[in-house]
């Protein structure tokens, strides 16, 4: 891979925006690169972030707009492209899913755009319904093992540890813990792995007193929720996910080795291989994923990953035929 620290953005919208941005801040690229479908908005996006280099705190990145050649010497590409969720009604929640005909057919044309200059840059996707699409760019583009993957649970696990601490009422970050499955409806929180520095599930009632008694599912569906409440007050979500993003892309550049829950395609782990993509715990570093972690699960979180799996392979079928499935 080149080190010439650059970032290439595919998809300058609502949250392709504030990856940006966040981006910019991060002062780690040397230069950033914005591709969109609507050429102006991507001009624009870009000048207006190279003037705020001339500000006091502001890495004199050199950021602009361009087409797919860019991605030849890319170190990350991160793709936000094709539409969101739309908001709901109040009585019910938003479906990934239902993006999945029109946002295949971007991802394919966005992956045959990076792959005519790439295929050793790290691609980071965030287009919904994201496990669909991860696994759409992972498997019909000869990319290489472990270089493309989706941002998955880790906004919802932020979520999840969010609700937790406010339970609680402590710092989010005293709270291990991650969702798994489907960045979606159907993802659930590993409950038998939840801690509080240490202090497990059956301990965290009796030590920290919380607001309401843990409850596996009341938490799952709050933690569901809290997306839905975000999409509904002002119409899309943008700032975790694209947070989530970007710590992703540290996490390549600086070769961390962090852990995440991202979504990738299985290789035999839980009973699949290279016929679903979901988010599990990874190793990420230079080289993307260097390793998927199969963690064990009690009886009902492997309940609940079988099912996320099944409702995942049946918006995977929807992407392939057009054709919508019953819920």
């Amino acid at each position: 891979m080149k080190n010439n620290n650059k970032l290439v953005i595919v998809g300058v919208g609502h949250v392709g925006s504030y990856v940006l941005a966040d981006a910019m801040k991060l002062g780690l690229f040397s230069e950033i690169s914005v591709i969109d479908i609507n050429k102006e908005v991507a001009f624009g996006e870009a000048l207006d972030q190279a003037h705020a280099t001339a500000l006091t705190y502001m890495t004199n990145t050199t950021v602009k707009a361009g087409d797919y050649s860019e991605c030849a010497d890319a170190d990350v590409i991160i793709c936000a492209a094709g539409p969101s969720v739309l908001k709901s009604s109040a009585d019910e929640m938003p479906d990934r899913a239902l993006l999945a005909v029109k946002n295949a057919a971007v991802i394919r044309e966005v992956m045959t755009g990076i792959t005519a200059y790439t295929k050793e840059a790290i691609i980071i996707m965030i287009t919904n319904p994201l496990d669909t699409m991860v696994y759409i760019a992972e498997n019909e583009f000869n990319y290489p093992k472990g270089r493309v993957f989706g941002t998955g649970t880790m906004l919802d696990s932020a979520r999840l540890r969010y609700v937790i601490a406010n339970n609680y009422n402590i710092d989010p970050k005293s709270v291990t813990g991650y969702m798994m499955g489907e960045h979606g409806h159907t993802a659930f929180p590993v409950f038998s792995r939840l801690n509080i520095q240490g202090f497990g599930e059956k301990e965290l009632d009796q030590v920290f007193k919380g607001k309401e008694p843990l409850h596996r599912e009341e938490i799952g569906k709050q933690v569901v929720k809290s997306a839905f409440d975000v999409l509904n007050g002002k119409g899309w979500t943008n700032a975790g996910i694209a947070q989530a993003a970007v710590t992703l892309a540290k996490a390549i550049m600086l070769d961390e080795h962090s852990v995440y829950p991202i979504s990738t395609t299985l290789r035999g782990q839980y009973g699949y291989d290279g016929d679903v993509a979901f988010s599990m715990p990874c190793i990420v570093g230079r080289n993307g994923v260097e390793k998927q972690l199969e963690i064990s699960l009690d009886e009902q979180e492997t309940e609940w990953l079988h099912k996320s799996a099944k409702y995942i392979q049946e918006t995977m079928k929807v992407a392939q035929t057009g054709k919508e499935f019953i819920k």
